[in-house]
């Protein structure tokens, strides 16, 4: 990519786009497009159509989406299929249109089957049922990559996707219902600490095994990916590593100072029992994540104080 083309970030103000954001300007990139929601509705064809033929970006990165937790992904199950598919094909599609040199789409790691075997290797992909909790969710970015390799099969559209592991950081999502295991520990975490209580209750056994990256390493991770690799397919971004959901509530109850006592509650999910990707393909290609586990969970609850949330 030269210094001077223009780059679409598709959700760039979510925890991914504005860590792509960040890398891309300290690259030295300067002429990107970028839309807030509110300016323009990926969900709407029409308005996404007149968008690309308007501003003709040379690059794309798909990075937005409908996301949340358990909760949100069980509670609004069509909302999650439909806006997802509608981001998906209306943003790809118009990118073929309008001659988009390449597009990086963001998918996730709950495309693959609930029982992979472990860690989950690229070629699992529709080998085996999903986690029902989220399966909505995961059929829609199957979609997305399936749509990414169609183009480039019948088009020869250079489209590629990653499939990232579990996500934290800068500019994350805390709300009481709708996070991430990760942001939603930080905060469950930190109320409790402000409000004096003595004990937090996390769903689950805490036995589920889970990986996490650092949201900066992703965009890091996506901007060498777009420098290196062209292949069909996809390829897995994560740490390679993994602990239990047990281990990263006491992580983060050291890192907020929690001195209460922790409860789980076993008459809830647990969700999938264990998700590590394998990344010797991304190794491969010269790619290592650069921040561990402690250190960015450092990095996020600075971020969630300063953002002020309400307790």
């Amino acid at each position: 990519m030269k210094k001077d083309a223009r780059i679409y970030i598709a959700g760039h103000r979510g925890m991914v786009g504005s860590a792509i954001h960040r890398k891309l300007i300290k690259e030295g990139f300067t002429n990107f497009i970028t839309r807030s929601s509110s300016e323009l509705d990926l969900r709407n064809q029409a308005d996404v159509t007149e968008f690309f033929k308007e501003h003709k970006p040379d690059y794309v990165f798909l990075a937005a989406a409908k996301v949340g937790g358990i909760i949100s992904n069980n509670t609004y199950r069509g909302q999650f299929l439909y806006e997802n598919l509608q981001i998906q094909n209306n943003v790809i599609h118009n990118s073929y249109l309008n001659g988009v040199k390449k597009l990086l789409f963001l998918g996730s790691s709950c495309i693959y089957p609930k029982m992979a075997p472990q860690p989950i290797k690229e070629e699992y992909l529709l080998t085996g049922s999903l986690e029902e909790t989220n399966e909505p969710y995961a059929i829609a970015k199957i979609a997305g990559i399936e749509m990414c390799d169609a183009y480039r099969f019948q088009y020869g559209c250079n489209y590629i996707s990653v499939m990232p592991t579990n996500l934290y950081g800068y500019n994350d999502n805390y709300h009481p219902q709708n996070s991430h295991v990760l942001p939603a520990l930080i905060r469950r975490f930190h109320e409790a600490k402000v409000n004096g209580a003595p004990t937090v209750t996390i769903w689950g056994t805490g036995t589920p095994m889970r990986e996490f990256l650092f949201a900066d390493d992703l965009a890091d991770a996506c901007y060498y990916l777009m420098q290196n690799y062209d292949e069909p397919r996809l390829i897995n971004i994560g740490s390679g590593k993994e602990l239990s959901i047990k281990e990263l509530a006491l992580l983060v109850k050291k890192i907020v100072g929690y001195q209460g006592d922790i409860d789980f509650d076993h008459t809830k999910p647990d969700g999938t029992p264990r998700k590590l990707m394998d990344v010797s393909k991304l190794h491969a290609k010269g790619w290592h994540h650069k921040i561990e586990l402690e250190e960015g969970i450092a990095l996020a609850y600075e971020d969630f104080l300063e953002r002020k949330f309400p307790v």
